[in-house]
Parts: C-alpha cells; structure tokens; sequence
C-alpha cells in the first residue's frame, strides 16, 4: 500500500501539530522494523509510526490500551506509551509516543553470560504470563495452535533447504513434527510478547535488559513465548530458563516452544539470507542468531 515518507522533518512538524511541548526536543532514526519505524525523541522518549502495513494502526492501538498496566508487573523495562495521537491530513494514520529502551539489539549482541540471562529471561516471562483479561488482543496466528503453521513451516523449510542453508533438514522437520503432535494448550488464554525474536530483546553486559515492539501482544499458549529460550540464550541455557521458570512447562509445553522456535529460526535464516543478498526486507544480523538457535534445537532434539 502506498505510504507516507517518514523524515525527522515529518515528526516535527506532527509534534508541533498535535504536541508542541515535545517539538523542542532533537529526532533521529531509532529502527524500521516490519509494521512501524521508531524515531528516538530527546533521551528519553520515541516516536512509533506505521509504515509498512496496515495492520499496524490497531498494533499500536493494542499497544497504548494494555501496555501501561502490564509495565509495573515485568522486571524489565518496557517501551510504555504516553501519548496516542489519531490521523491528521498531514499524517493519515495514528501513531504513538512511548518510552526509549536503552540496550543494543540481541541480534547485534547476543547475550553471552548463560545463567544470568536464563534467570532474567525466565523472570521476565514469569511475571508476563499471567491470565489475560476478556478482550485481550487475539494476536496474528500466535499463541494459537501450531499446527496452524504447517503450510508456513513447509514452505520455509523447503526455500532455505534450496538454498542450502539448512545442513540437516529432517532433523528440522522431525523437531517440527514432534512439536504438533504434543497435546495443544488446555489452560487459560496468558498475556503473550508474541514476537520474541533477537531483534526485539535488549542486552548490556552480556545479559537482557529490556524488551522492545509489543505489536504482537495477545492472548494464548506461553510456549510461543517459551520458545525464546532456544532463539535468544547461549548453547546449553535452555535447562536453567526452564527450571526458573514458573509454573515449570511441562512436557508438552516445551515440546511446542520447541516447534515455535523453529518457525522463527527458519524465518530468520531466509530474512538474514536476503540480508545478505541485498533484497528488500532482509537484515543481515538475523541470519547468525537463527543458525544457533536451529543448531541447538536439532542438537536437543527428543529431550
């Protein structure tokens, strides 16, 4: 769909619109993501935009409604919205003023200190996981049933094996096969991240230190999120993150963390591969992560 540019000049003359007590404060390019750009306002503050789809507008609408009550609860910083800001003829869509996360991206800097991250990890997911109220956003396939994914995961398997990019591709599939055939979830609908990928996870010091891009927040199986103990933690942290974590996930639950990370892990492999390549959409950083993260899955496979 066609979108409006997004310049640092764009967001001053919107903040001097709509929020002129802002309008002093310097603007630069925080990240693009897939939905929205992040434009750093001053130190402490950004701006959240939609640019590339249209389901962002109700992402970040679903950001400011639940956001703010959920921070207090999570013992890592959040990006927590300020202000929601509706369409204007200058800028037809809404788009949000939140809180600045400091940290560099997982994918850029992985965490490196295993037992410290498995700990804040599990913490962090701990304290998220709670049962989510009725109206809870239902999300964009996660959270649901895995098997749901089954097209999405053949597609991706077979694109990265043609690449060559998968060593061992029935090892991939039997950890994928092993995860759908696990009992779905049968407990409450929990508050989910929803997109735990290295991009969207902070580390300083070799450990987490914030979570960023809630736009996938919804409702459902934590193993969606669970699975981000094989897509972010160093070789062999998988144990620990599943001891810290309460309630401990049973066997089920892991078997289809196991089947989620796969899924990201492909995805990454194919954004990272592009990367590589030049192609629109691609980011070279993310093809390092998604290789361990897979290398470690088909490693644990039957566990």
């Amino acid at each position: 769909m066609p979108h409006t540019e997004i310049t640092a000049e764009l967001i001053l003359d919107l903040l001097r619109d709509q929020h002129p007590d802002l309008a002093d404060h310097p603007v630069r390019l925080g990240a693009r993501g897939w939905d929205n750009q992040m434009w750093r306002l001053g130190d402490d503050l950004a701006v959240r935009l939609p640019w590339a789809t249209q389901a962002a507008d109700e992402l970040l609408r679903n950001e400011h409604a639940w956001l703010p009550a959920l921070a207090p609860h999570l013992p890592l910083p959040i990006p927590v919205p300020q202000r929601l800001t509706e369409p204007s003829e200058r800028f037809p869509r809404p788009w949000i003023v939140t809180t600045w996360v400091p940290g560099e991206p997982a994918d850029r800097a992985p965490a490196t200190r295993a037992t410290e991250a498995a700990d804040t990890l599990a913490a962090f997911l701990t304290a998220l996981h709670q049962p989510a109220p009725r109206g809870a956003p239902a999300g964009r396939g996660r959270g649901g049933p895995l098997a749901d994914h089954d097209e999405k995961f053949a597609e991706q398997l077979a694109e990265a094996t043609e690449r060559l990019l998968i060593p061992d591709p029935d090892a991939v599939r039997a950890v994928w096969d092993d995860a759908t055939a696990a009992p779905d979830w049968t407990g409450p609908a929990l508050w989910l991240h929803g997109d735990l990928h290295p991009a969207n996870v902070l580390t300083a010091a070799g450990t987490f230190c914030g979570v960023i891009d809630f736009g996938d927040l919804c409702a459902g199986d934590p193993a969606c999120d669970i699975a981000a103990a094989w897509t972010l933690l160093p070789d062999g942290a998988a144990d620990r993150f599943h001891e810290a974590y309460r309630p401990t996930p049973d066997a089920a639950t892991r078997r289809r963390a196991r089947g989620w990370a796969v899924l990201r892990a492909l995805g990454g492999i194919l954004i990272g591969e592009a990367g590589v390549r030049g192609l629109p959409g691609g980011k070279p950083t993310w093809g390092p992560p998604a290789q361990a993260a897979l290398r470690r899955l088909t490693a644990a496979s039957g566990r």
